[in-house]
């Protein structure tokens, strides 16, 4: 039988990133997808100037209140961009109604990159998330963000050992849960994520490729929620090896695009390493 994920984000519909990365890759990796858009934009704002935004915070609750009203049930909820505390409240609110014991809550914190807060957010808003992640199962920060929802100083990499293994206890005694870690370098050629599961501390890493790619963070947690709800028959996949599959994929479809010559405020050529994704699963 067909897992089925509810992916909340928003959609912008030119530029690879959001649901129109979500929505793709878990559906190509078998698991149901179902959606609830929380914006829809013309274009992502990475790149792109003079992009269109209507906001459908009003339309959440409507839409929970139905499916409800249908019984709807989901082995996962997966969230990312969310653009303001009232959107977090409305999350908060369709896991207490929608989770289950068996349910899988994966929470990417969306909101700074490269050491910055997105301007589009008050210095609070930090605090707002971490309360969020309070109620997942996994979280997916990037450095930036973990900083931020532990109110420690942004650091440039490299790191050490010691300080991401810190910063990953601290991350995982906010929920009690899973931790995957992203943009972890301990040296100049090679970038990935580290991950904390039940005590146990690992790494996913790979061959750092030069440049800025947009979308890619969708990517990885797209194809990581998608591993993890498609496990193995007897036992789930787990956090580890999903992360591992999830890094192989992202780093596959940033080395096609820089292959391809594709123009990087596009996004990353992710449909042509679908395959290879499958057939790995």
């Amino acid at each position: 039988m067909l897992k089925r994920v509810l992916a909340v984000h928003d959609i912008s519909c030119v530029g690879k990133c959001s649901l129109t990365v979500a929505l793709p890759i878990l559906s190509a990796m078998g698991v149901e997808t179902s959606v609830l858009p929380t914006a829809v934009l013309s274009t992502h704002t990475g790149g792109f100037t003079g992009f269109t935004y209507r906001d459908l915070t009003d339309d959440i609750r409507p839409i929970a209140d139905h499916w409800a009203s249908l019984g709807l049930q989901f082995d996962g909820i997966y969230t990312g961009f969310l653009g303001s505390f009232e959107q977090l409240d409305l999350v908060a609110e369709l896991f207490a109604r929608f989770k289950r014991g068996d349910t899988v809550v994966v929470v990417d914190p969306v909101m700074a990159d490269n050491g910055e807060l997105y301007g589009i957010f008050p210095d609070t808003f930090p605090a707002g998330m971490r309360a969020l992640c309070e109620k997942a199962d996994v979280i997916l920060p990037n450095l930036t963000e973990a900083s931020l929802m532990l109110d420690m100083p942004y650091q440039e990499p490299p790191y050490t050992q010691a300080y991401i293994e810190d910063m990953l206890k601290q991350l995982a005694a906010i929920h009690g849960g899973g931790v995957v870690l992203t943009g972890v370098a301990f040296n100049e050629t090679e970038l990935g994520a580290a991950v904390y599961d039940r005590g146990a501390v690992s790494y996913a890493m790979a061959a750092r490729i030069p440049g800025y790619y947009h979308g890619t963070g969708d990517v990885f947690g797209s194809a990581l929620t998608g591993a993890l709800l498609r496990g193995a028959p007897q036992r789930g996949r787990t956090l580890p090896e999903a992360a591992r599959i999830a890094v192989d994929f992202t780093v596959d479809s940033i080395r096609r695009t820089r292959d391809d010559g594709t123009e990087i405020r596009y996004g990353v050529n992710f449909e042509e390493s679908l395959k290879g994704l499958i057939n790995r699963l």
